[in-house]
This record gives structure tokens, sequence and C-alpha cells, in this order.
């Protein structure tokens, strides 16, 4: 049976085993689930397609959330880099697009894969379309990545539970740049140390995040931040392929990252009781909206 309490053992099991991370993974989760690697991967598969259609649908909508204060943004990046005015490059400016356009149909009530929540899920699958883009990576390998962004989040939640009413976003939105740029490092063909490094250096520079919506909806910060945070991953990737390494093994970064969010006061754990919630703008807002929807519902 193989190990999955933490990374470390897993990277035992690559090793005794000689095997990617990502198949190490599918086993795993072909004997819990007790179905074939094959049918994993098959459903994997139906998640990657999920993500692209999200990507899809989310580049061509302008329509705002219901509170209006999302919606548009993927179409003013759109606008502007039709006008060949960007200071990325094409890799970054899809992240970005690819980001934005999927949390956005989010906040529309749009379909789209939690990754690992939904307030997070526009950070894995735009690295991860917009990287095997780049690199004109077929359907296996972005199931492969996918897949060892998913061991990434599942051996965290092992140990703490990916929610930012539990420790802040630094367990959404963290994790998930963990977890693409693990993915991005695989695409990359980066060592199984690599991947990890990748992950660990991501999470330990994004400790401490907190969770404060405004009006306790999934848009503000969080839209914004999915795109920051796909950027982000891509940061973790280049060091990581680089040889860069974290000074911190990544399970006792996440053993940090848990210690850090047990200490955080809960009024910043989604409560939306402190931080931007309650700027004078967050609080106008929340006054606004709650009013507005009382209307409508005395209709």
């Amino acid at each position: 049976m193989i190990k999955q309490k933490n990374f470390a053992d897993i990277l035992e099991d690559t090793k005794t085993k000689n095997k990617k991370l990502y198949e190490i993974c599918q086993i795993l989760e072909s004997q819990d689930s007790e179905i074939s690697v094959q049918e994993v991967r098959s459903k994997v598969k139906n998640i990657l397609d999920a993500m692209k259609a999200a990507v899809k649908s989310g580049l061509k909508s302008k329509e705002k959330s219901q509170s209006g204060m999302c919606g548009d943004d993927c179409a003013k990046l759109l606008e502007m880099y039709k006008k060949g005015q960007s200071l990325f490059s094409e890799l970054h400016k899809n992240v970005l697009t690819y980001s934005l356009a999927t949390i956005e149909q989010n906040a529309r009530m749009g379909k789209i894969a939690a990754c690992p929540t939904a307030g997070s899920c526009g950070i894995v699958p735009s690295a991860i379309i917009a990287v095997a883009q780049e690199l004109n990576a077929d359907e296996e390998k972005e199931i492969n990545a996918l897949i060892t962004a998913g061991l990434i989040g599942k051996i965290v939640s092992n140990k703490l539970a990916l929610a930012g009413a539990v420790a802040g976003c630094q367990s959404e939105c963290g994790v998930a740049a963990a977890m693409a740029a693990a993915a991005v490092t695989e695409l990359y063909d980066g060592t199984n140390e690599q991947i990890l490094e990748s992950a660990a250096l991501t999470l330990k520079n994004i400790m401490g995040l907190v969770c404060d919506p405004v009006a306790g909806l999934v848009e503000v910060p969080c839209v914004k931040r999915n795109a920051f945070l796909g950027i982000y991953a891509l940061t973790g990737a280049e060091l990581a392929l680089a040889g860069i390494k974290s000074v911190i093994p990544i399970d006792e970064v996440v053993d940090a990252m848990k210690q850090v969010g047990e200490m955080m006061s809960p009024r910043l754990k989604e409560s939306s009781e402190a931080g931007l919630a309650t700027t004078p703008t967050g609080l106008k807002i929340t006054e606004d909206l709650s009013q507005k929807w009382q209307e409508e519902n005395s209709k």
C-alpha cells in the first residue's frame, strides 16, 4: 500500500517505485476509489474539460455579478490587449485573462471546477491551460499536471481544511497557487523534488493571507486575487525549475501555515468582520446591497 500521510512519504514512494508524483497520485486515487487508473484519468479529463469550458465562456462574457461589483474585468484586459498594450508576455496575459474569466463565471453563478475551492477556482485552470498552450502540450500532459495539482491539495488537506473560515485565504487561494505552481513545474518536466519545491516556495510566501470578503460575497477581493496568484504560481515554478529550494521543507511549511491559521483572528477568516470588509467603502457597499436585496424581496 502506498503511503500518503505527508509529502516526505510521497517523495520516498516516487524514489522506491521510480515514478512521477502524478503516477503515485493516480494509483492512490485508484486504490481509494476502487476504480482503474484509466478511469481516474477519465474523471480528471472531465474536470479539465469543465475548466476549459469555464474559461471559454468567461472570455466571451461581460455580464456583471448580481452585486454589480465584478464581471467585466476580464473584458477590460482583453480590450487593452487588442490595442497592443501590455507589460506582460503572451503567457502571462493568458494566465491573467483565464483566471479572471473563470472566477467571474463563478461570481455569475456559472459552472466552474472548485479547485480547491470556488473562491480560488481561477488559479489552477489558468496556469495549466495557458502554459499547456505555450508549450503546445497534449491533453495527456495537461491531465498529468492537474493530477499533480490535486496531489498537492490532497496532502495539504490532510493537515489543514482548505477553507477561508478555517485558516484564511492562505488555505484557499494560497493552496491553489501552490497547486498551480506544481502543475506548471510538471508541464515543464520538472523533477519530483522541483515540483514540491515550487509548492513550498509558493505556500510560504503567501502565508498569513486573510479572508475578508466585502459584503460576505466571493467577489472583493477574491476575483482580482485569483489573477494575482495565477501569476504568483508561475514565479514559484520558475524559481524551482532554476534549482532554487525552499529552506523550510514543504511539510514544515504546511505545519507553519496551519499554526498561523489557528492564531489568526476569527474576524479575518471569512466572517467579513475586519479587513477590507470593514473599510468605509466596504461597509457602504454592504449597506447598499442589503437595502437593494430587501427592496427586491419585498416586491
